[in-house]
């Protein structure tokens, strides 16, 4: 999706693939993890052929290439059957800046707040994850063979969206956070800008999970799009429904109190021994205990022998 200060475009929208996405299909059993590079993926019940796809796309071209199209097409139709309700109920546009991760989408609504569901799958090949069945070249991806569908989803919260002869052409995101720039490290070429995304993912989160609780690298309330987010640890449409709620509730008991942890995380890195972080932390309803109940990370190795996580909810 092409961001712009704080829209999500939708450049392109197919008619064709949102009927594939409407069709019924059975429940299936899946799990989610992560690997050791903190990329999410559900494993699936049987492999799936992941097709070539076009590297190369003019990210001022809304529309992509019909040999795009096609791959994504043959791509939908494996694995649709094989992901439950996964997709029930999304839409599905094109992403002009990151041909490599389609999206898909629903809109919710819940106490006059709107709320965007962002869903994208990752094509990109994971070494040591599949099988590669034909090497890419300059010009298209390797097809490769694997039971992991990686992907990403988040719970947006949106002040509305804007349209175009009738249609939906971008959503306009609730940006609740002033600026996560706080500076810079390194000297010349080796310098790098520091942002406080990740300390506020990680305050957030741990603000609403018991203390103790192991959830690394789930982290169910994040700072994405200079907003308060939740990336769901379930992914059927009741599940996100559920989630809808536990974000809402967030946010109301964080938003008063935002400036004042974002202030705190502008002189500090995130440590539960903040003492702001320890006031507030005390005042967190008893409900959020109960939320986190089944909430467990389990460590294991792949047969690549590489650490990954299963995430159980």
């Amino acid at each position: 999706m092409k961001t712009l200060v704080n829209n999500i475009v939708l450049s392109y929208k197919d008619k064709e693939i949102d009927t594939l996405l409407s069709k019924a299909y059975p429940e299936i059993t899946y799990t989610l993890h992560y690997n050791h590079n903190e990329e999410s993926f559900v494993k699936l019940n049987r492999n799936f052929t992941v097709p070539h796809f076009p590297i190369h796309h003019d990210s001022d071209l809304k529309t992509p290439e019909k040999a795009y199209l096609t791959s994504l097409k043959q791509l939908l139709n494996q694995i649709l059957p094989i992901t439950g309700s996964i997709f029930k109920n999304l839409k599905y546009f094109f992403n002009q800046t990151e041909v490599f991760h389609p999206c898909f989408y629903q809109i919710y609504k819940y106490k006059e707040q709107l709320y965007l569901y962002l869903l994208r799958i990752d094509l990109l090949f994971k070494p040591g994850d599949g099988n590669i069945l034909e090497k890419g070249s300059n010009d298209i991806s390797s097809s490769y063979i694997t039971d992991n569908l990686y992907l990403e989803s988040d719970l947006i919260p949106i002040t509305g969206y804007d349209s175009m002869n009738g249609d939906i052409s971008s959503f306009l995101i609730e940006q609740n956070i002033s600026d996560t720039w706080i500076g810079e490290t390194g000297r010349g070429y080796m310098l790098e800008g520091i942002w406080m995304d990740l300390e506020l993912t990680k305050y957030l989160s741990k603000l609403f999970l018991p203390k103790g609780k192991k959830n690394y690298p789930y982290y169910p309330f994040t700072c994405k799009y200079r907003t308060f987010c939740h990336t769901p640890a379930e992914l059927s449409p009741a599940s996100i429904k559920k989630h809808l709620l536990y974000l809402h509730n967030a946010r109301t008991f964080v938003l008063p109190i935002l400036n004042e942890i974002q202030e705190e995380l502008k002189e500090h890195s995130f440590s539960e021994d903040l003492v702001f972080f320890q006031e507030i932390k005390k005042t967190v309803p008893k409900f959020w205990n109960k939320v986190w109940t089944r909430l467990n990370v389990k460590t294991y190795l792949n047969k690549s022998e590489m650490k990954e996580f299963l995430v159980e909810f």
